[in-house]
């Protein structure tokens, strides 16, 4: 077990605590859960980048990690943006549905892409892409400018272009998961 997957351990373990204290919040008003959740929420963030330098900059790059990291980014996103998508007002401001959908959506087509790969190809070579490393930089963004309260036309524009890039990354992962299939040697025809 290496020190980098111990941390996306430690990422994937906070991701409980974060929706706690967002139902906490919502529940009772009180912000000392919001700014809590604010501050685990941020910690995953830091950490995110953290654990990926460890692997690079240590040599600690491994299969579990390959696993584990992107993971523990969608089971974070993921939960905060089917928590926001919901109405808690007045407490927190809601996400756009149409973001929310885009985002749950992408994601449940890669798993359901990862499931399919796996059992055609035996093995899922996944291609990390500079567009999907930014729709999950603007999807924390915003997540974390609705849990600071920040709102205002500028949120409409970080919304737009949250959902524009989750939406091409999504896109792009489609097109390399129908390659990785279509190179596959049962994708072939049989001879007759």
């Amino acid at each position: 077990m290496t020190t980098a997957n111990k941390i996306t351990i430690i990422r994937v373990l906070l991701v409980p605590v974060f929706v706690a204290m967002l139902i906490y919040y919502t529940r009772t008003g009180n912000d000392v859960y919001r700014y809590a959740a604010i501050g685990v929420f941020l910690l995953c963030a830091i950490t995110d980048g953290l654990d990926g330098f460890i692997a690079r900059r240590f040599n600690q790059r491994s299969e579990l990690g390959a696993l584990l990291d992107p993971l523990a980014d969608k089971l974070l996103l993921v939960s905060a943006v089917v928590f926001l998508s919901f109405d808690h007002t007045p407490y927190l401001n809601q996400l756009p549905l149409w973001l929310g959908a885009t985002i749950v959506g992408r994601d449940a087509l890669m798993f359901l892409g990862w499931v399919v790969i796996h059992q055609v190809c035996g093995k899922v070579k996944i291609r990390p892409r500079l567009v999907g490393k930014l729709a999950t930089v603007l999807q924390m963004v915003t997540i974390l400018c609705i849990l600071v309260k920040w709102i205002g036309p500028v949120m409409d524009l970080l919304a737009f272009f949250t959902g524009l890039t989750t939406g091409i990354a999504g896109l792009l992962y489609v097109w390399d998961g129908l390659h990785q299939l279509s190179a596959s040697p049962t994708s072939k025809p049989k001879q007759a």
